[in-house]
């Protein structure tokens, strides 16, 4: 693809918050109202992609763990040989592009190119699923330190996790569920007991959202028997038991 002008475009990184269109920034939605081209990631929520202008290309670069569209350093190529064509890109992440997103690799590919890049960040997925299934990740009374890991990823049981769950702190886990057996194993044997409470957050913000409480030793099966799919994050700690319903049946009945 050609330039006759020379004049570089620019590549917006851009985060879609954890799926309802309503928690974008303004600065995203504008963006994908004015953007020509989009490169999204699979998990981005239809309904986000339908604010797309009239004509917009829609390029999907979709992952899973068995297939991917395109290969990260494919992903890397296009951004920059777009906007060497002279085209300014929107690339469209779930959640935070700075947060498990690779927008940190994106962003060093289109440097080295003499891209400009913008980055515009997102409602994280970790803090947008705890609040929407209304889990507070930090509380007085059962954690005051948070932890963000991967769970899906090259060496897990090679990876050093001790400390980063138990009394006092919160561990929310992304990209979890194929791994969660091999999760509880690893957390189990760095010293947590097997009944500290998790909970499994499906499509966080969205109509068909669901919240899965159970304990860390049956994290396996509380995955596979309700079939979660993708995206869910997998939180740990006191901080994601069961809500007191005596609790707020009396403060709702001392307000009528």
């Amino acid at each position: 693809m050609t330039n006759p002008s020379g004049i570089k475009g620019k590549v917006y990184l851009v985060g879609a918050g954890p799926g309802d269109p309503d928690l974008l920034t303004l600065r995203a939605a504008r963006l994908l109202m004015s953007a020509g081209l989009i490169v999204h990631d699979g998990l981005v929520d239809p309904a986000i992609l339908s604010m797309a202008r009239p004509g917009a290309r829609l390029v999907s670069v979709a992952k899973s763990r068995s297939r991917h569209t395109m290969k990260q350093d494919e992903i890397n190529a296009l951004l920059v040989r777009e906007a060497l064509a002279g085209h300014d890109v929107v690339r469209l992440k779930g959640g935070d592009p700075f947060v498990f997103g690779r927008g940190g690799e994106e962003a060093e590919a289109c440097r080295a190119a003499g891209v400009v890049v913008e980055v515009v960040p997102g409602v994280s997925s970790a803090l947008g699923a705890a609040a929407a299934a209304q889990i507070p990740l930090t509380h007085r009374d059962h954690a005051s330190i948070v932890s963000f890991v991967a769970g899906q990823c090259k060496g897990l049981s090679d990876q050093d996790w001790s400390g980063l769950a138990g009394h006092g702190r919160t561990l929310v886990i992304f990209m979890g569920l194929a791994t969660a057996a091999q999760i509880c194993d690893k957390l189990i044997a760095d010293g947590l007991t097997p009944d500290v409470p998790v909970a499994v957050i499906e499509k966080a913000t969205r109509r068909d959202m669901r919240v899965l409480r159970g304990s860390l030793a049956g994290l396996a099966d509380l995955v596979s028997f309700n079939k979660v799919q993708s995206p869910a994050l997998i939180v740990i700690g006191a901080v994601t038991a069961e809500p007191d319903t005596t609790v707020r049946a009396l403060a709702l009945e001392a307000t009528l």
